[in-house]
């Protein structure tokens, strides 16, 4: 199945979608994040195909999400870790799952839960307003016009309302 491309869509969203929006990249940046950082632990783990896995490490590797370490010459073999890019990333992939544990959980309920390393403890994530720390929720966000905010392919009628709005 073809995936619908986002590369002419000039928005945030639309942009970090182009680079983590397939079905199968989360779960890799998961895994990866987990402790699984050679191919054949990915693999083995997710049941992905060998020449998808390393499409999708390629992909994030060029993107500066991953960073790919050689650890066996003969044959060559890399491991994979997670940049500072694809570290940003973990508090939404932690978020997401909350959500798939909350909304569409499996039989038999979630199978991993996270532990904040600063405290010891379980936690359920949430995001919070970096000025007064206040939980963020549908009912007490907008949005606001940045200079981006120009009509465009992603945000053509968003643009307009946000014009409005200001």
């Amino acid at each position: 199945m073809q995936r619908t491309s986002f590369k002419n869509m000039r928005r945030s969203l639309a942009q970090a979608l182009e680079l983590i929006g397939d079905w199968w990249t989360p779960l890799i940046l998961r895994d990866v994040f987990l402790g699984l950082h050679r191919f054949d632990e990915v693999v083995e783990n997710l049941g992905i195909s060998r020449n998808l896995l390393a499409r999708r490490l390629a992909m994030l590797a060029t993107h500066k999400i991953i960073a790919r370490k050689v650890y066996s010459r003969r044959p060559v073999r890399y491991e994979y870790r997670l940049t500072a890019a694809g570290e940003e990333l973990v508090p939404i992939l932690v978020a997401l799952t909350a959500w798939g544990d909350r909304w569409s959980a499996p039989p038999g309920g979630a199978a991993i839960e996270f532990v904040h390393t600063a405290c010891g403890h379980r936690f359920a994530p949430s995001i919070v307003c970096s000025q007064c720390g206040e939980e963020i929720d549908a009912a007490t966000t907008v949005g606001a016009a940045r200079p981006g905010a120009k009509s465009g392919p992603g945000v053509t009628v968003i643009a307009r309302k946000l014009a409005q709005a200001t």
